[in-house]
């Protein structure tokens, strides 16, 4: 393959920067040293990779790691091999080269077919790991060694070079249902709760056994949490001939010793190598209508099976075998596991742990042989299946389960976050049910914000009777709300569009800036307005950016000033007043400023009403988009003193809905802390 520069599309350099789009051209539009287009194709610019990739490592700028900037780029040139001759064959022959880069540690430029089948044979006589790629088709194996020197080059090593191959399989192609997929967090997940470094023997020996290879991602994280991979023994299977042979190749590249490895092409461990310390795996995937839930749960148990004295297995399966409802048959299984005193925790996953099949839950066993004396008889339960796996529900989760290995159910002890122990006596009378907790974890029901409950409830009662005799004193100093409004008679006002009263300077349009969203925060000095904010599906003080980020990144931003109207006409039409001004308005929002000193002038309240009140800013039924530009809206040319009039009934109108507002939101906190009250129990409300 030709090693010239990848090019980029202004999309690419955004993905190659982890920003979004707009704020690559928001680059090239503001500083002269960004790389000058190379080409023009169609409508699409197009730029020197290396380029741009050594302007984005001299700035700083995007969010991609200075040293993972150049392993990117490689990666990013990889997509058109991969359409060429496939993303598996592309994956297994880099790959390949790779592994012969270090198994002899020699350069790959420059080599010539017969030194690298010359190469080949010396180093993997018994094609163990690369012998049959390379020497099946040599022209390409020669082809693509400039790219594997690339990949090296950027990644330092020949193995982080593969791990960031294998990090970019899915976009190269590489994306059927056995090639494994599971979210970083999940896997994450896995390492923590294994606990590799817990399970090292005295002379600093582990070994790690994965029956369900795929591609070996497992196993390549719990081998790179050891402090040194070179002491760990790997034992592995996987069905697939293809995915074997990668498998034990990024094994060989992440340290693991020769002697010490073994991968099987098959379904059976060899286990007369070593007795595995620890098991991860990922039970294979089918697909709902053919999945047998009675094979997972004996897979299950074929997995226990392997494990001796202290040793540990985690697990990520099917979520609708290991904790959905079973019938009878499948329940004996399940209730066999349980009765056996393996099953250590079980938890229920969220949503989202296999990227690329969103449908198919998952959950996640733990199994131990000869667990300690106060776990005997009970399991771990939990679900975190509502929340998101990020690092911090990860960490909590992974402590339940270490904790609870280390120390059993005892009172007084560490209560889990997301789960209740549960003893198995008890899951045996709810035979087949699903395996979830039979309740809220007792930390919740312990936590400072339950035991408040009732107090924060009478807060908000006693806050509500405040408003409510507020609006009262309002309503007795200023009576019931009288606008005088009548029927118009004559002939009715002239109209004009919101497009002549720019021209004629009674308002100043302002337009709205395109913020990327990594500049928003839950909080900063400047409000941000979009289309969410002033069509009330946000609340208006959800968003901000912070000062300095505004100063640096929008230079040209301008603020907005007490009263100016800011609108949407997207997803539908929508104005608010931003009386306090100092926000910024985040496209497509945008503003139209009242032009006090004007002739005619109108007020803000005004403005807003008959905006909302024009009939060509109603969108139709499935329509999509406004049927007409703000400018082109007509309103009717009010005189200034029905203006001053109409504003004087607005202004009131306003005082009455903030007065209500308070005693609506006073509602809305009773009523939601209720529900979390009653539903997990620790609410009652007594006989009067």
């Amino acid at each position: 393959m030709p090693s010239s520069p990848p090019l980029l599309s202004l999309s690419d350099i955004a993905a190659l920067a982890r920003v979004q789009r707009p704020v690559a051209s928001t680059w090239r539009r503001r500083h002269p040293d960004f790389p000058a287009p190379v080409a023009e194709r169609g409508n699409r610019t197009w730029f020197d990779g290396r380029a741009v990739a050594d302007w984005l490592t001299a700035t700083g700028l995007g969010n991609t790691p200075a040293d993972e900037i150049g392993p990117e780029l490689v990666a990013h040139g990889l997509v058109r091999p991969a359409e060429e001759i496939g993303a598996q064959r592309l994956v297994s022959v880099l790959g390949a080269l790779l592994c012969l880069h270090h198994m002899d540690d020699k350069p790959l430029a420059g080599i010539t077919r017969d030194a690298l089948l010359a190469r080949v044979e010396r180093m993997d006589p018994d094609d163990e790991f690369f012998r049959r790629e390379l020497v099946e088709d040599p022209a390409l194996s020669v082809r693509l060694a400039p790219l594997a020197e690339e990949l090296i080059e950027a990644a330092y090593t020949p193995g982080g070079a593969h791990e960031h191959l294998m990090a970019h399989r899915h976009r190269l192609g590489l994306t059927g249902p056995d090639t494994g997929s599971l979210s970083p967090g999940l896997r994450r997940l896995v390492v923590r709760v294994a606990d590799p470094l817990g399970h090292i023997h005295d002379d600093g020996t582990l070994t790690v056994a994965d029956p369900h290879a795929l591609c070996g991602d497992l196993l390549h994280d719990v081998v790179a949490a050891l402090d040194d991979p070179s002491d760990s023994t790997v034992l592995a299977a996987e069905r697939s001939a293809v995915l074997a042979r990668l498998t034990r190749r990024r094994l060989e590249l992440s340290g693991v010793p020769e002697l010490g490895l073994d991968v099987q092409e098959g379904d059976e461990l060899e286990e007369r190598l070593a007795d595995p310390d620890l098991i991860v795996t990922t039970l294979p995937y089918q697909a709902g209508e053919s999945r047998s839930r009675a094979r997972v749960l004996e897979e299950v148990e074929s997995i226990g099976d392997l494990l001796g004295e202290g040793c540990t297995a985690v697990v990520v399966g099917p979520a609708d075998a290991l904790v959905g409802e079973l019938d009878a048959r499948e329940a004996q299984i399940r209730s066999r596991l349980l009765r056996s005193g393996l099953v250590e925790s079980v938890t229920t996953l969220p949503g989202g742990a296999d990227p690329y099949r969103p449908g198919y839950g998952c959950a996640l066993w733990t199994l131990t042989r000869e667990p300690v004396a106060a776990a005997r008889g009970r399991v771990l339960i939990s679900d975190i299946g509502a929340r998101s796996l990020d690092s911090g529900v990860g960490e909590a989760l992974a402590e339940d389960i270490l904790l609870w290995r280390a120390e059993g159910h005892h009172l007084g002890g560490h209560d889990p976050r997301y789960g209740l122990s549960v003893t198995v006596k008890d899951l045996e009378e709810r035979f087949g049910a699903p395996l979830v907790p039979p309740g809220p974890p007792v930390s919740r029901i312990v936590s400072r914000t339950v035991r408040d409950r009732p107090a924060l409830i009478a807060e908000a009662e006693a806050r509500l009777s405040e408003a409510e005799s507020q609006t009262r004193s309002h309503a007795d100093a200023y009576g019931p709300l009288r606008g005088g409004l009548v029927r118009r008679t004559g002939p009715a006002p002239e109209r004009v569009t919101v497009g002549t009263l720019v021209r004629q300077r009674r308002l100043v349009p302002v337009k709205g800036h395109r913020i990327a969203a990594e500049h928003i925060e839950p909080r900063g000095q400047y409000a941000v307005l979009g289309p969410d904010e002033v069509l009330g599906r946000a609340p208006r003080d959800g968003r901000w950016i912070d000062r300095v980020v505004l100063a640096a990144e929008y230079p040209h931003a301008a603020l907005t000033e007490p009263g100016d109207v800011v609108y949407t006409t997207g997803p539908e039409f929508g104005a608010v007043i931003d009386h306090e001004g100092s926000s910024v308005v985040a496209f497509p929002a945008r503003i139209l400023r009242v032009n006090r000193q004007a002739r005619r002038a109108l007020t803000p309240r005004v403005l807003t009403l008959l905006l909302e009140g024009a009939s060509s800013v109603q969108r139709p039924a499935g329509a999509v988009r406004a049927p007409r530009g703000v400018g082109e809206i007509a309103l009717p040319d009010l005189h200034p003193e029905e203006v001053a009039r109409l504003d004087t009934v607005l202004v009131e109108a306003e005082r009455r809905r903030a007065l209500l507002d308070r005693q609506y939101a006073e509602l809305d906190t009773i009523r939601r802390l209720s529900a979390a009250g009653f539903s997990d129990g620790t609410l009652a409300a007594p006989p009067t």
